[in-house]
């Protein structure tokens, strides 16, 4: 489970054996949700409307970089 960053709390990872299309997971304290790289559609989502709002801007900030570690690990 290749972790891809730390911050504010919020640990942003992917499993090493995922499947297309490229997401990204999240988690912080109990909460988690699943994110859409290309897209930033919300697959899963159980985190507070505070807390998935900046989930989302964090991996937007750092989407090409998540992309690129995707593209290197599963290729």
């Amino acid at each position: 489970m290749p972790t891809l960053l730390n911050k504010n709390g919020f640990k942003f990872f992917f499993y090493a054996n995922e499947h297309e299309p490229k997401h990204i997971h999240v988690m912080k304290s109990n909460g988690f949700a699943k994110v859409e790289l290309k897209t930033l559609l919300v697959v899963q989502n159980y985190f507070k409307p505070k807390d998935l709002k900046l989930a989302i801007e964090i991996i937007k900030e750092n989407q090409e970089r998540f992309e690129r570690i995707w593209d290197e690990w599963f290729n």
